[in-house]
């Protein structure tokens, strides 16, 4: 697709066809598209946990929800059958940044931070570099004509999620990716609220004049 029409066409998709597995050769382009993503001193801490497999894909959606549903009932993300269409993903991507490679990066010598403190950073550019990396794997996903969800893992079931798939202590799920082949789908009720108007959000020369 035209760069224009992927952006245009993107989407949280949340229906799959479970009958229609990704080719592992297109999940792999998806992914490594994802590494093309800018990071901070190109330090790179990043980490992509990529499940296919049946029961890796069960052992997720058990490890990081309660029951079937858990807390999340009175969310209004988990209403309906959201998790049931979710678990239609034939291919789950957990996307986990790594803070201690950037500061170990940035207390080398072209940069000098040894003191390793977090105080130099004006935001965790470690969530943010996996960030860009997602959105680079959920674009792909589009331009390819997959549909792909991103959303995150609870904060009571992170530690379960880690320890189901042995994840080390440093790294950190900042979110998930789902990707398959589309189903016919249902429209978060959020986007009734429409686009802000540009001129809302998008300031040229100044915030305010005076």
């Amino acid at each position: 697709m035209e760069f224009d029409e992927v952006v245009r066409r993107r989407r949280m998709i949340r229906s799959y066809d479970p009958d229609r597995p990704v080719p592992a050769e297109l999940l792999d382009k998806v992914v490594r598209h994802g590494l093309r993503a800018p990071s901070a001193g190109f330090s790179q801490g990043w980490g992509f946990l990529v499940l296919t497999e049946q029961k890796d894909r069960d052992l997720y959606w058990e490890s990081t929800t309660e029951g079937d549903l858990g807390d999340a009932k009175t969310d209004e993300a988990w209403k309906g059958d959201w998790l049931t269409r979710m678990r239609t993903a034939p291919a789950i991507i957990v996307c986990l940044s790594n803070k201690s490679a950037y500061l170990e990066r940035y207390a080398q010598p072209d940069k000098g931070w040894t003191d390793r403190s977090e105080s130099h950073w004006p935001v965790p550019y470690w969530d943010i570099d996996t960030g860009f990396a997602a959105l680079l794997m959920h674009l792909s996903a589009v331009n390819e004509e997959l549909g792909s969800c991103f959303f995150g893992i609870p904060v009571p079931t992170v530690q379960k999620f880690k320890d189901a798939f042995g994840v080390p202590a440093e790294y950190t799920p900042i979110g998930t990716l789902t990707v398959g082949y589309r189903a016919p789908d249902k429209r978060s009720p959020s986007l009734k609220r429409g686009h802000k108007p540009v001129d809302d959000v998008v300031h040229h020369g100044r915030w305010t004049a005076g």
